[in-house]
């Protein structure tokens, strides 16, 4: 495609974007193909066809060991850009031949590519040094193995204007899902929760409140697969429905400053990892609880945390509906923990919206792809409260 022809995708009545993102959780990549027509205040978007395809044990134990060790091999870094993107390629070639849409119908990847390492200071605790985040999977390599031009490294540019370069939901979710006179709670768990304020009485101009809360399903996940080589994750929390919660440990688990420290604010499997907990469990007195119980903590640990969250950064003043999606809408324990924890209010899956509560993610970032190519620019809130207004994404050409 052209320079001149992408200029021109702003002016067609539909643009056929395909979100693609892989999470904290490193199971797979999640693909959604999307129609847009407008941008900005008057995008409307629909999501025409979604597949996840889930990492090979090859393919997963690599990811996971430069995603979670604190010392690498350069070469396997190097290699991991560019062998993420291949891989990505592949899937989204065959994604794109089981729907029956040729690549040359595509007009945008929108690539989240694989977060290996989520530095902000108050994790990497360097003042002097600036916040940082690292996504891998070339789009240069993604673009021209697909053949579809391909805008990747959102975060890069909100980093680069004061921000965390996280959470990024928030853009999507105030175009697309915002409701007049209606207070909704967006709430995504993957790996790590996040959640999105939308207030339907907010100004225009108004940025969503949107922060990271706390752990999503990460924490169950690595206790699982070190315990039951099995299993990757807990099922319909079908472990966790065994287990009782130990108050002890939960306590331990709440202490860290994170969960009292103010928003904006990220986290990540760097702070929320396998020695958090077995931290927590020797602060505790606890030398084993039982992996059912232990999962039935940290699965309310999540729960609570999320609900804490809002109700000391939110101060909702009225009736809210709290809307879910992410890996974890699918966990009936953690859903009934939500419940419990927002006694009175509505928990829902994010389905309710008329969107599949998996694909949300990549939608949003098809959004904000979709919003780069129109020339528009996102604000970004720096850690001094000023407000910048840069565009996100990186393009790269097919050819």
């Amino acid at each position: 495609m052209s320079l001149l022809k992408l200029s021109r995708l702003a002016d067609n009545k539909q643009r056929l974007i395909l979100g693609t993102m892989s999470g904290t959780s490193i199971d797979g990549l999640d693909m959604a193909l999307c129609s847009f027509s407008g941008h900005g205040r008057e995008t409307q978007a629909r999501v025409l066809h979604y597949h996840t395809v889930s990492y090979n044990n090859e393919q997963r134990t690599f990811i996971r060991n430069l995603a979670s060790s604190d010392v690498v091999n350069m070469q396997d870094v190097a290699l991991g850009h560019t062998l993420l993107a291949h891989w990505h390629a592949e899937m989204i070639k065959n994604a794109l031949h089981t729907w029956g849409v040729d690549a040359s119908e595509v007009d945008l990847i929108a690539s989240h590519g694989q977060t290996v390492r989520h530095a902000p200071r108050r994790i990497h605790q360097k003042n002097h040094l600036p916040n940082a985040t690292l996504q891998l999977g070339d789009a240069d390599h993604l673009a021209y193995l697909t053949g579809i031009p391909t805008v990747s490294d959102f975060r890069q540019k909100h980093i680069a204007a004061g921000g965390e370069g996280a959470p990024l939901a928030c853009y999507g979710d105030k175009l697309l899902f915002s409701k007049e006179g209606e207070l909704r709670i967006l709430l995504n768990i993957g790996g790590i929760s996040n959640i999105t304020v939308l207030d339907g009485n907010a100004l225009d101009d108004h940025i969503p409140l949107t922060f990271d809360t706390g752990p999503g399903n990460t924490l169950m996940d690595v206790i699982i697969q070190k315990e039951r080589t099995d299993l990757l994750y807990d099922a319909n929390g079908e472990i966790a429905s065994d287990g009782v919660v130990n108050q002890l440990l939960l306590k331990e688990l709440k202490a860290h400053r994170f969960f009292s420290e103010k928003p904006p604010k990220t986290t990540g499997p760097e702070l929320l990892s396998e020695s958090y907990v077995q931290d927590a469990l020797k602060r505790s007195g606890l030398i084993s609880i039982g992996l059912s119980n232990l999962i039935a903590t940290l699965n309310r640990f999540t729960a609570e945390t999320i609900a804490e969250a809002v109700e000391t950064f939110v101060q909702p003043k009225s009736p809210f509906k709290v809307y879910v999606s992410g890996g974890g809408v699918h966990n009936a324990i953690l859903m009934q923990n939500l419940k419990a924890c927002f006694a009175g209010n509505n928990v829902v899956s994010f389905e309710e919206t008329g969107v599949n509560p998996d694909a949300k993610e990549a939608l949003l970032f098809a959004v904000m792809a979709n919003e780069l190519i129109c020339g528009n620019k996102l604000p970004v809130l720096n850690d001094e409260g000023h407000i910048k207004h840069v565009r996100l994404g990186r393009l790269s050409f097919a050819d």
